[in-house]
């Protein structure tokens, strides 16, 4: 687990996504969930030296975000694209996975349901918890439902898997134009960290790169076409 700033904690070294979360004057704010049965509950124990879980944030419709929130408390929020994401996962099909990728977490999973989130958003939404401003902004890209999560007060965005810091990015449910057009826009933001989806933690400079990365990929399909 890294400490980011004075309030805000992230871990890059789980199977899966990044996940962070955020001490407040009025509890721990969560940005997605480990994907492994394990490093959820490792996570939670960690969590649980700050403080109740107060809201527990999904950033996008792949479960290696959300599939974790059954190990957790918390409203959970998201954007509704992503709640109609996990009303659709099946449990089944979960455990089937599990026993490819990590057999030993099966007996973990004993009781396990998807938590879906019981507030939703189409295209912003505000967070005002303690001291701290959490603002919530759909950012299409990765998914047409991805989300950013900006802390003002620490000067830090989570920007999910528009963008990957320093690793393989994936664009199987990709809409690449509007994911260019989101990186801009989130290149206008007054933060100075940013936590990615996947790979290192990095700064708004790395923007450019990631759009170069996209930018590469169009290209290719172009001259392929």
């Amino acid at each position: 687990m890294q400490k980011i700033t004075k309030n805000v904690y992230a871990e890059t070294g789980f199977r899966g996504c990044n996940p962070g979360f955020v001490v407040t004057t009025e509890g721990v704010v969560m940005i997605d969930t480990p994907q492994m049965p394990a490093d959820a509950i490792k996570w939670r124990d960690e969590i649980a030296r700050f403080g109740p879980v107060h809201y527990l944030i999904n950033t996008e419709p792949h479960g290696d975000h959300f599939t974790g929130n059954f190990f957790f408390g918390g409203t959970v929020v998201a954007h509704e694209g992503t709640r109609d994401a996990v009303l659709a996962a099946s449990v089944e099909q979960l455990k089937e996975r599990f026993k490819q990728m990590d057999p030993q977490s099966l007996p973990l999973l004993e009781g396990y349901s998807y938590r879906p989130p019981t507030v939703t958003f189409s295209q912003r939404m505000t967070l005002y918890v303690g001291r701290h401003t959490f603002q919530l902004i759909n950012f299409p890209g990765h998914t047409p439902y991805q989300i950013a999560v900006v802390i003002p007060e620490e000067r830090v965005m989570f920007t999910s898997d528009n963008v990957f810091g320093r690793v393989q990015a994936w664009l199987q449910q990709a809409l690449p134009y509007e994911w260019l057009e989101s990186l801009k826009r989130m290149q206008q933001l007054d933060v100075d960290i940013l936590i990615p989806g996947h790979g290192s933690i990095c700064n708004r400079s790395y923007l450019s790169e990631m759009s170069a990365f996209i930018q590469a990929w169009i290209d290719a399909v172009s001259k392929a076409i």
